[in-house]
């Protein structure tokens, strides 16, 4: 047990030691047009105990103790819960209608019942392989379904953010999918913890109610209050210090009562920010004195935390080989196809569907959460964890190259001026394969 001033220096020399890390490894893969969160989660990777720990072993137990790995674990989860309340009050509320978020839940609801089939199957065919230790076959081949599911709700937004896609009918439309598919497969993880436990089963039901009231909560009465905030700020043009403190109070709030009912701090995050009144002034504050922090320091820390655990040594078995390819293919094909299919059944053109279908298709940051809460219950071993931490970096460094294989740089010009010309009052408009078309026959002639 460190002291609280060893403890407080071995994290300062941890988060430096992040820091230069996830710059490097993250400017690194930008040179090949992968988005910065792959360098990162490489980079958490790189100073686990499969680089790190097999180079200068000593050195990196020492760097990454029991009580800092304890503390990063924090600042994680913070940080995770603060990037989704940033990408909630980025999402412009035209795009949340009705009709948009029918569109969302049926996207959502082929990414997610495909690739838990899917999952399921190839959990039972690999139960005696890879379960963890007391994991029933019904828990293990959920949970692995569950996880498969599972769409890397921050990575895509953060991906949106760098092409600049957020605010765009396309954007939006996945951002809510994404936040759908999440949310039901954190139910399903609650049903997983039930079976382990006996007796708890109306933690299921819990969770379930749980979340409801807050979402209904939040996007009624709580955001008639925070329009009192959203008046003040936009009276003076900048953020007070009692400001920041409600905003601070509410997100915190919303990530502590989901983490509660059995959902990760994450989603509180996010109905936090999508529950903020629309206003320029104050997203500008918000953006000013947030991001930079959050994005450079508290997000990497994640990546690094779950590298911690992951030993790519085990993967030197070839029995292992097998387990790995099919859960490569099993994951990708399930949610790509079932996304691509949805979004191309709601009118969007085949480069709109594949785009979408590669973004639902990263996993990073949430297969990670989903497999470590896996790991500390026994639902699966050291070994399936490794593999699973390969399928998140593997299907979430996919999702940029066939993204932008898709979607090239003209048609993402087109859906931001689809979005510039919304009026505020009116419906989205729905980019169809005919305006794809057109698009590209029009600028085919501009380039002759």
């Amino acid at each position: 047990m460190q002291s609280p001033v060893e403890l407080g220096i071995g994290v300062l020399a941890a988060l430096a030691i992040i820091l230069a890390a996830t710059g490097v490894c993250g400017g690194l893969v930008q040179t090949v047009g992968q988005p910065r969160v792959v360098g990162e989660m490489i980079a958490g990777v790189v100073l686990g105990p499969s680089v790190f720990g097999v180079v200068l072993p000593s050195i990196q137990q020492s760097v990454f103790t029991p009580d800092i790995k304890s503390v990063l674990y924090v600042l994680s989860t913070i940080g995770l819960t603060f990037f989704m309340f940033l990408v909630g009050a980025g999402i412009d509320h035209r795009f949340l209608n009705r009709r948009s978020i029918r569109r969302a839940a049926a996207v959502a609801s082929c990414g997610i019942i495909v690739p838990l089939a899917l999952g399921a199957g190839t959990g039972l065919l690999l139960l005696d392989r890879l379960a963890g230790p007391g994991a029933s076959a019904a828990e293990f081949a959920l949970f692995l379904g569950a996880a498969l599911a599972v769409t890397a709700f921050p990575v895509l937004a953060r991906i949106l953010q760098e092409r600049g896609m957020t605010s765009t009918p396309l954007g939006s439309l996945t951002l809510v999918a994404a936040a759908i598919d999440d949310a039901s497969a954190w139910v399903l993880l609650a049903v997983v913890a039930a079976l382990g436990a006996a007796g708890a089963a109306s933690g299921v039901l819990v969770t379930i109610l749980g979340a409801a009231l807050l979402v209904v909560g939040m996007l009624t009465a709580g955001r008639r209050l925070l329009r009192l905030l959203v008046r003040r700020v936009e009276l003076t043009g900048a953020m007070t210090h009692g400001s920041v403190v409600v905003v601070l109070l509410v997100v915190v709030g919303c990530g502590w009562f989901t983490d509660m009912i059995g959902i990760h701090s994450v989603f509180g995050g996010f109905i936090a920010g999508i529950a903020l009144p629309a206003s320029p002034v104050l997203r500008r504050e918000l953006t000013t004195r947030l991001t930079d922090v959050n994005a450079v320091l508290l997000m990497p820390v994640f990546f690094v935390f779950s590298g911690l655990n992951t030993e790519v040594a085990g993967l030197l078995d070839v029995s292992l080989a097998l387990p790995l390819v099919l859960l490569l293919v099993v994951a990708f094909v399930g949610k790509y196809v079932g996304c691509a299919l949805a979004v191309r059944l709601h009118g969007f053109s085949w480069r709109h569907a594949s785009a979408v279908g590669a973004l639902m298709n990263a996993r990073g940051v949430m297969l990670l959460i989903f497999i470590n809460v896996g790991l500390a219950q026994g639902v699966i071993g050291q070994q399936l964890f490794t593999i699973l931490v390969l399928v998140a970096v593997v299907t979430t460094a996919s999702a940029m190259p066939i993204y932008r294989a898709s979607l090239p740089v003209s048609c993402e010009d087109a859906e931001r001026a689809t979005g510039d010309r919304l009026d505020a009052a009116g419906p989205p408009t729905v980019p169809t394969a005919d305006t794809v078309r057109t698009i590209t026959l029009t600028e085919r002639k501009e380039l002759a």
